[in-house]
């Protein structure tokens, strides 16, 4: 018997249903995002703020920036555009944020702001940053503004998190050197290696890179053939990291080559 074509609409009809009520929910949150009433420029940068603290972004980034555009010369104009750079900031858009950021340093250094947005422009920069095998110009660029952040505003309310952050691009780029060396001990270019890691002790001395440093210079003594030299620095690691990932192949590299070095004897 042949289906109805009343049957089919409605089975057809069911089976759209589920995109319908998908379609209506997205609806319904744009609906949720439209900007407020605003009947005063007071009232504007007061309900940008709370959008921004109530994490509607898009909103608070709509209302901010008009209040900028209509503002350039008021009081609050620093705040808005401080403001403006951190709702940016959370939904990723690191590079308008990070011009906010600047925007403000360099039009309104002396003002109240000044300090979130320095610690802010480095947030700015590292969310631009990419991990370590990558290159490492944003890293040092969050690193730099960091620094120059915690130089300039010391006791801000911010620092224990910029030191927290200036720690995490230290061992990012120590991974990198580390990396480095390690490719290069496998490629049998020891002088290299060598230089990679000492850099790593010598520039990053506070980073969990130092291990992995250490274990890089022993491993490229064994790559030269200083047994003897490699063996020694393998059991300090061993005892010194004992339970730790570089100990325990600081103890597989040695008993790699004690074997070998008792058959020269």
């Amino acid at each position: 018997m042949t289906p109805r074509t009343g049957s089919r609409r409605g089975r057809a009809f069911w089976l759209g249903l589920p995109a319908l009520l998908g379609l209506a929910a997205l609806l319904a949150g744009c609906g949720a995002s439209t900007l407020p009433a605003v009947h005063s420029e007071s009232e504007r940068l007061t309900l940008g703020r709370r959008a921004l603290l109530n994490g509607e972004y898009n909103v608070a980034i709509e209302l901010l920036k008009s209040y900028v555009a209509n503002n350039s010369g008021g009081a609050d104009v620093d705040l808005a555009i401080e403001m403006l750079g951190e709702a940016n900031l959370r939904i990723k858009e690191w590079a308008e944020a990070q011009a906010q950021f600047e925007r403000v340093l360099r039009d309104y250094p002396e003002s109240d702001s000044a300090a979130t947005a320095s610690f802010l422009l480095a947030e700015s920069l590292w969310g631009q940053s990419r991990g370590p095998d990558y290159d490492q110009e944003f890293t040092r660029r969050a690193l730099e503004q960091y620094q120059t952040y915690l130089g300039a505003y010391p006791g801000h309310r911010l620092n224990g998190a910029a030191e927290m952050s200036n720690q995490r691009a230290y061992e990012r780029l120590a991974t990198k050197l580390v990396e480095a060396g390690h490719l290069y001990v496998k490629l049998q270019r020891t002088a290299p290696a060598r230089i990679y890691f000492r850099r790593v002790l010598d520039e990053y001395p506070t980073t969990a890179a130092v291990a992995e440093a250490e274990l890089g210079l022993a491993l490229a003594d064994a790559r030269d053939g200083r047994s003897e030299e490699a063996m020694t620095a393998l059991r300090e690691l061993r005892s010194r990291y004992a339970g730790r990932p570089v100990g325990v192949r600081a103890g597989k590299e040695l008993a790699r080559l004690e074997p070998r070095a008792q058959k020269k004897k």
